[in-house]
């Protein structure tokens, strides 16, 4: 593995473009664009106030930049840097902007919810759409860009309007049968839009493209309901984390449980490999304490680890959550799907330090990664089996079929990595630190040893 130099980034701003050229980046009130591979300053704009949030166009062409305190949207063009774009919501206030798919059109989403505003680049021209619902995820585009699907609350009940993307009229209006919708995400074959309730009510709900019900599923009721969704790939599983600690596989064909994932606290299942990180600190004798170490080397005391295979059973650090606080640490917080559909990595937030693989052909525990301090982030490569997190520390861990490796981020100073994504080749890694960003270059052919 190697590792660029770091470079200055603000509020974790830092994207790659979707077609893997540039690596924009926002340091307070202005954006850098920078070649790839070469790393090399682009482009360089200034914004009327510190950003909040950058998005790239769905072609690369443009970069949005959101100042929510100011109201304002800038969006600047690669092709063209002296055209720019500025929307003003003016008194009615801005709490999210976004591209639409195509990548001409912004949506902006004022104070209060009180409507979104979509703004054509092109014509110019002006659409508004009243009583969009703030939720968890309220807004979702079909993955051929097509489709927009938007959670609305009118009259104390939940609806769902499905707009064409090409010229925004209504295709479909209903209810949901949902108390308090929480978040919405079409399946990625763009079929089929799942629907969740909050927390309070278990509830899922599938609906196709013309607002059919397809199926409604409830694992349980009278407790904490579903945490997080997520689709496969191929749009043939749907896994649904709940505050019971369980994922919950549900069949494309006829949206019944195939199977359910728990996360036990003892490991038994001999077919299951327990990684768990151990920690050594190098050893310095007098003669390694040279004034030139002392205030270059930074490795010197930096603390080494590796991956040890634990024996079964195995315990798994458990942390008891406070039951009088709101939004307990307990449950499945986050999943994600490998690109081939063949694995599903978990992570439940009573066990904050554990992630769990699971293998998606044989419906069973295949690892469990138990690092020394909570994960923070983790994402699989884009092309590979294969998995990367980061604890905020100064390492980055990768997991693969063959095994685990932990790598420490070789950069002078403290680099902690706190949170971390993919190239869109899966050649390489970008690690975000408090204030700064690093590229970290992994083999593509390079296997994950027991190190």
């Amino acid at each position: 593995m190697n590792f660029s130099e770091v470079f200055k980034q603000s509020n974790q701003l830092c994207k790659v473009s979707p077609d893997g050229k540039y690596l924009a980046t926002c340091v307070q009130y202005r954006l850098v664009v920078r070649d790839f591979n070469s790393l090399q300053i682009a482009h360089l704009y200034t914004c009327l106030d510190p950003v909040m949030h950058m998005e790239w166009s769905s072609d690369s062409l443009f970069i949005l930049c959101a100042m929510y305190k100011r109201g304002l949207v800038q969006v600047w063009s690669l092709e063209q840097p002296d055209w720019h774009c500025k929307i003003d919501e003016g008194s009615i206030g801005l709490v999210s902007s976004r591209w639409s798919p195509d990548g001409r059109h912004v949506l902006n989403t004022t104070e209060f919810n009180l409507r979104v505003t979509v703004w054509s680049l092109c014509t110019k021209a002006v659409s508004y759409i009243k009583y969009p619902k703030a939720c968890q995820k309220g807004v979702d585009f079909t993955a051929d860009g097509r489709y927009m699907a938007l959670a609305e609350r009118r009259e104390c009940k939940d609806y769902i309007s499905v707009f064409v993307c090409d010229d925004w009229h209504l295709l479909r209006h209903f209810e949901s049968e949902t108390q308090d919708l929480a978040g919405l995400e079409w399946s990625p074959n763009c079929c089929v839009l799942a629907v969740w309730d909050n927390c309070l009510e278990y509830k899922l709900l599938l609906y196709s493209l013309d607002g059919r019900l397809l199926s409604s599923y409830s694992a349980y009721e009278w407790s904490l309901g579903i945490k997080s969704v997520a689709w496969s790939p191929s749009s043939q599983f749907l896994a649904v984390g709940s505050y019971d600690e369980k994922v919950r596989i549900l069949n494309h064909i006829t949206w019944k449980k195939i199977t359910e994932f728990e996360h036990p606290a003892t490991i038994i299942n001999t077919k299951a490999v327990v990684f768990k990180e151990v920690e050594k600190r190098p050893v310095v004798g007098s003669e390694d304490l040279s004034i030139h170490q002392l205030t270059v080397d930074n490795s010197l005391f930096s603390t080494q680890s590796k991956y040890e295979i634990t024996q079964l059973p195995a315990q798994v650090p458990v942390i008891k959550p406070d039951p009088d606080r709101a939004n307990p640490k307990i449950g499945i917080s986050a999943l994600a799907f490998s690109a081939d559909n063949r694995f599903l990595a978990t992570k439940n937030d009573n066990m904050p330090q554990s992630l769990w693989v699971w293998d998606m052909q044989r419906l069973s525990l295949l690892a469990v990664l138990e690092q020394t301090a909570p994960v923070r982030c983790f994402v699989w490569d884009p092309r590979r089996p294969r998995l990367a997190l980061c604890t905020g520390n100064t390492k980055v861990y990768l997991w693969s079929p063959a095994g685990c490796v932990s790598v420490n981020v070789p950069v002078e100073g403290s680099f902690q990595v706190l949170s971390l994504f993919w190239h869109c080749s899966g050649s390489s890694l970008v690690l975000l630190s408090k204030e700064h960003i690093c590229l970290c270059y992994v083999e593509a052919g390079a296997s994950c040893g027991h190190t």
